[in-house]
C-alpha cells in the first residue's frame, strides 16, 4: 500500500512538472469579438502584456511571426513587458527588440504597468533604466501612453493609456479608488467615441467601466499562476486568492473588459494549466448596442 502511493506520487510529480515545463514554453493565441455602433469600420486589435522579459526563442520570433499571421490593425501593450529587478538591462533588451520589430510592422501603443511605473520613479535604485528605455521605445515608433490619449479619426477610437499611482497595486486588498481619481488622472471620456482604455491592474474594471470605457484591456494578473478546473486563476501578483478577474472577457452594463494572461513570470516563475497569451480582439462595426 505504502509502495502504491509512493507510485502514484511519483506519478503525479512527473505529470504536474511536465505540464508546467510545456505551459512555461508555450503560448497560445486567444480570440474575442466586441460589436459597437461607435466605431466607423471593423478593426482588428492585438493585446499583449506582462512579457517580463521572457524569450520563446531566438529573439521571440515564433511571437513575432504569431502575430503577423492574425494581421492586426493596431497592438495594444497592457505594461510590464520588463521586470523591476536590478538590474533591468536583460528584461529590458527583449522587450525592446520585440516592441521595436511589432512597431516596425503595425502602430504600437503601450501603457506601463508597475514594473515599468516602479523602474521610473525608483531612480536611486534603476538609475536612467527607464528614462533610455522609454526613449528608444519611442524612437522605434512606439506611442507610450502615461495618463494621455491619442485619437484615431478614422476609427473614431480614443486610446487612453492608464499610469495608476503605486497605492493601487497594494498586496492582500483592493486600494479604494476615490472617484474623481480616473476623471482628474484622464479627464471625461467623451461619449461618441469608443473609449479604448489600457489599464495594467484588471481589479478596477468597475471603475474603468463608470468612467466610461466601452473596452478595458489589461494584463498584471498572469492567468492566475496555476489554472484550476471550475475554480479558474488560483493567486494574483496581489496575493489574492482566486481573484474575480483572472484571465478572459467580462462585461458590465454595456463596457468589456478584456484581460490578458500574459505571455511570461515573475516572483513565482510558474505556469501551469495556463499557457501565455496573445489575445485577438476583432472590434465590429455594428448597430443596437
Amino acid at each position: 500500500m505504502q509502495l502504491a502511493l509512493i507510485i502514484i506520487l511519483i506519478i503525479l510529480a512527473a505529470f504536474f512538472t511536465a505540464v508546467i515545463w510545456r505551459d512555461m514554453h508555450r503560448f497560445v493565441i486567444r480570440s474575442y469579438e466586441i460589436c459597437s455602433d461607435k466605431i466607423t469600420r471593423d478593426v482588428r486589435l492585438c493585446l499583449i502584456s506582462d512579457l517580463h522579459g521572457k524569450d520563446y526563442d531566438d529573439g521571440n520570433q515564433c511571437l513575432i511571426s504569431a502575430v503577423g499571421k492574425e494581421h492586426p490593425d493596431v497592438v495594444l501593450v497592457a505594461g510590464d513587458m520588463i521586470t523591476s529587478q536590478n538590474p533591468c538591462t536583460k528584461s529590458g533588451d527583449v522587450a525592446l527588440h520585440l516592441l521595436t520589430a511589432l512597431a516596425a510592422q503595425y502602430p504600437v501603443f503601450l501603457a506601463n504597468g508597475n514594473h515599468e511605473y516602479k523602474t521610473e520613479k525608483m531612480t536611486e535604485w534603476f538609475g536612467s533604466f527607464y528614462e533610455t528605455y522609454a526613449r528608444q521605445l519611442k524612437e522605434a515608433g512606439v506611442v507610450i501612453l502615461q495618463n494621455e490619449s491619442i485619437y484615431l479619426e478614422r476609427d473614431n477610437i480614443c486610446i487612453t493609456g492608464l499610469e495608476m499611482r503605486h497605492r493601487y497595486y497594494h498586496r492582500f486588498y483592493k486600494h479604494k479608488m476615490d472617484p474623481e481619481y480616473l476623471n482628474e488622472t484622464l479627464g471625461t471620456p467623451v461619449k461618441r467615441q469608443f473609449q479604448l482604455l489600457i489599464a495594467h491592474n484588471p481589479m478596477y474594471f468597475e471603475e474603468y467601466a463608470d468612467w466610461g470605457a466601452d473596452l478595458t484591456v489589461s494584463g498584471h494578473v498572469h492567468g492566475g499562476i496555476v489554472r484550476l478546473p471550475l475554480l479558474g486563476g488560483v493567486i494574483s501578483p496581489a496575493l489574492i486568492l482566486f481573484p474575480k478577474y483572472d484571465g478572459g472577457r467580462y462585461d458590465r452594463n454595456g463596457k468589456t473588459l478584456i484581460l490578458s494572461r500574459g505571455l511570461g513570470t515573475h516572483t513565482i516563475p510558474v505556469r501551469m494549466f495556463n499557457p501565455g497569451e496573445v489575445a485577438i480582439i476583432d472590434l465590429k462595426k455594428c448597430t443596437g448596442t
